[in-house]
């Protein structure tokens, strides 16, 4: 094993110098402040995901305060522990240093893994879950040993409570162990019983969803509405060719676990890679929901360019350039490695207006800070009986996010929202007398309240057009039943 430390330590290095320059550039994006808000109300489930994530933003405002840089380092770690067990999952294939050596350039070299392992989203975790799913199984195969499969058990359920995509992977799993020994292993009592494992972890998520009339259907229905039907039927595909290199690695992998003497036995994590392409592709899924398939593909790729190249010592050292260099100079896309001014300069973006357009990633990374600021000033101008009795009501999660996590500093007081997550925990004082409305429009705002004053237009020449020109209300006297008004809204809360 010592031999095979160097590699994997020198790339897992180099993968962390990289997030770590960037994770303390910008500000969080908006998932990221809804991430860390359910954080601070812990359940069982919740509008748009499974717990997990919830979990994970408390210990980061426990151990780091919410501090960008701490809690960016779980996504990162997550990352890191892929490269990790890509490398791992090589030399199970029977790879030697070559391979592993190769398999993290595939890693360092899929651009989309900069961005989700620098944002705090349950995506990292998902693909650290399908990557340490297929390790556990690679390893039964390797040893028959029924431990991996308890094991594979107990990451299938959590990954599950982390994001529910992983049942595509559990789906192309099951049809892959189809095509292992002919299915011997359906005749054995742990897969049953790791079966039974994962489904007891993951049971309290089922019952609150039950209870709460399965709002992941209702978002479901929405993302698809939104998002999912305006696709064409072959971005799906499109996007995967956007990385050319390292997807030629991942088909040298499918093709070496059907054809190559000493792959062949893991021919089921081949079956499980097509099927969960497919799965995903005919369900219109988000093309980076299949990412998670790529580290065991560019491990059992990077195996078979070894054999290939055995006498060809040259020529695998030019394969693993080829295949990295290319993706160097747009990693400052995908990761803040650069301070913005530098980003800008880099990418020679133009001021137009007075604004900058960055990609939507990065864009979502500016303006909560100035938004919260305003509030507070808003908030500290109000009379001691007038703040003891003020709501502050954001529009959106990004807004009421920023609200809740970035302003524990200035210790205002947690904010309500009618979007998501945040219509469960309520309405707040229904008795207030005073609010402050931030980013709802006037039409939202006067249909509530009978006096209201617009304090300021928001602008931010790096933020997103959701949050550029938005307004920010000082409302009294409310004219409608306030529990009414935010009981009937059930049915629009990821509108």
């Amino acid at each position: 094993m010592k031999k095979y430390l160097p590699p994997i330590l020198i790339l897992s290095l180099i993968k962390i110098c990289i997030h770590v320059v960037g994770n303390s550039n910008y500000g969080f994006h908006r998932d990221e402040l809804l991430h860390l808000s359910v954080g601070e109300h812990l359940g069982w489930g919740y509008m748009e995901f499974p717990p997990l994530i919830a979990l994970l933003g408390k210990m980061s405002g426990l151990i780091f305060n919410y501090s960008l840089w701490g809690v960016r380092l779980f996504p990162t770690f997550a990352g890191v522990a892929i490269l990790v067990l890509c490398c791992l999952i090589a030399i199970e294939f029977g790879g030697n240093r070559y391979a592993t050596l190769l398999t993290g350039v595939c890693l360092l070299a899929f651009l989309p893994f900069y961005r989700n392992h620098t944002l705090f989203q349950p995506v990292a975790f998902d693909q650290l879950f399908w990557t340490l799913g297929f390790y556990l199984l690679i390893k039964y195969i390797n040893t028959e040993k029924s431990k991996y499969l308890i094991m594979l058990g107990v990451c299938a359920g959590v990954g599950l409570m982390n994001k529910y995509t992983l049942a595509v992977w559990g789906f192309g799993l099951v049809t892959g162990l189809l095509f292992h020994k002919n299915g011997d292993l359906f005749k054995s009592k742990w897969l049953y019983v790791a079966g039974m494992i994962a489904f007891i972890i993951v049971l309290p998520n089922f019952i609150w969803q039950f209870q709460h009339d399965f709002p992941l259907l209702t978002h479901l229905k929405a993302l698809k509405q939104d998002q999912l039907d305006k696709m064409s039927p072959f971005e799906f595909g499109k996007v995967q060719l956007y990385f050319p290199f390292t997807l030629i690695v991942s088909l040298i992998g499918i093709v070496g676990l059907f054809r190559d003497e000493h792959l062949r036995k893991f021919k089921s994590i081949a079956v499980a890679a097509i099927v969960a392409f497919a799965t995903m592709w005919i369900l219109q899924a988000k093309a980076y929901y299949i990412f998670a398939m790529y580290p065991v593909l560019f491990a059992a790729g990077s195996v078979k360019i070894e054999k290939l190249l055995a006498k060809r010592p040259v020529w695998k050292y030019v394969v693993a350039v080829v295949v990295l260099a290319p993706s160097i100079p747009f990693i400052p896309d995908l990761a803040p490695v650069l301070p913005i001014e530098k980003f800008v300069q880099y990418t020679n973006k133009k001021e137009v207006n007075g604004r900058i357009e960055l990609t939507s990633d990065y864009a979502d990374m500016f303006g909560w800070e100035e938004q919260v600021e305003l509030v507070d000033s808003v908030y500290r101008s109000l009379s001691d009986e007038e703040r003891g009795n003020c709501v502050i009501w954001a529009e959106n999660y990004g807004e009421a996010g920023a609200l809740m996590i970035l302003g524990k500093k200035y210790g205002l007081p947690d904010p309500i929202c009618r979007h998501g997550s945040f219509w469960l925990w309520g309405y707040g004082n229904k008795n207030a007398k005073v609010w402050i409305s931030l980013g709802n429009e006037k039409p939202s705002v006067e249909h509530v309240f009978e006096d209201a004053h617009l304090i300021k237009t928001i602008f931010h020449k790096y933020a997103i057009d959701e949050e550029n020109n938005i307004p920010l209300y000082l409302c009294k006297r409310p004219k409608v039943d306030i529990e009414k008004w935010w009981r009937e809204y059930k049915s629009h809360i990821f509108d």
